[in-house]
């Protein structure tokens, strides 16, 4: 990958972002020396326990915005993006990751229809009607951009993928049989390939990337910390050029094979 000169963004769009990588991806933007001129952070429940530290932020950050999302209703995406318009105006949306995911702890004797079109609906649909829905803004962050290739200063779709969705690698299978979750991040790779395909005529950058695996509720014994996974996330997209679209890495940048 090419070394950035630096990193600069106007905007970016962090779904699930009221904990988790989602919350550290938020923070590392914010910290930046030169910092986005919008940052929008996304939460299910505007006055949930979750959403507690994102409002503190906005009292620190005025370049935050916290907004109400659920990437399975298309209302509630529209009424995002009206939000994000509203501030963001011709200047378009510059980044959006796709981060918001869930699974369940289901095996191969367990799995069932009714989670895992749930997990489906969140980990990959939701990502495609993000893309869908925002791609007019992105469309205008790449147009305004001085930048002639492809990067993530011009305009990228970024999904949070996972080493479980590899066909090759299958990562985690000895700690964690969540095939549901495994089939969705299978299906998003699959997603961010078209994308790449696709979008790169408008000026828009897609990857997919593994986060690594960080402690949450169902993980008590992670690989790394969120503060590493999301700062190693930073450097990569800091980074990454036309000949990386279409690529799946993971938080270092090291390629992982479909």
């Amino acid at each position: 990958m090419a070394k950035a000169a630096g990193f600069s963004v106007f905007s970016i769009l962090v779904t699930g972002s009221d904990r988790g990588i989602g919350l550290g991806l938020v923070k590392r933007f914010l910290e930046l020396p030169r910092p986005p001129k919008w940052v929008f952070a996304t939460t299910l429940d505007l006055e949930g326990e979750e959403t507690k530290e994102l409002k503190e932020l906005v009292c620190k950050y005025p370049n935050l915005v916290v907004l109400q999302l659920d990437v399975t209703k298309p209302e509630s995406i529209q009424a995002a993006l009206n939000e994000v318009q509203k501030c963001v105006g011709e200047a378009g949306l510059t980044i959006l990751i796709n981060n918001a995911g869930t699974w369940a702890l289901n095996d191969l004797q367990t799995e069932n229809a009714k989670d895992m079109m749930r997990v489906y609906s969140v980990n990959t649909i939701g990502p495609l009607q993000m893309s869908q829905a925002f791609l007019p803004l992105l469309k205008k962050a790449a147009q305004r951009s001085p930048c002639q290739e492809l990067s993530t200063s011009k305009a990228a779709v970024i999904n949070i993928s996972s080493s479980a969705g590899s066909i090759e690698c299958m990562g985690y299978w000895d700690q964690l049989k969540i095939i549901g979750y495994c089939c969705a991040k299978a299906a998003l790779n699959m997603l961010t390939k078209c994308q790449s395909l696709e979008y790169p005529a408008n000026g828009i950058m897609s990857i997919a990337i593994h986060p690594g695996s960080v402690k949450n509720a169902d993980n008590q014994d992670p690989e790394i910390s969120v503060e590493e996974s999301t700062q190693g996330i930073l450097t990569v997209l800091s980074k990454l050029c036309e000949e990386d679209n279409g690529t799946f890495v993971d938080w270092l940048g090291r390629p992982i094979p479909w």
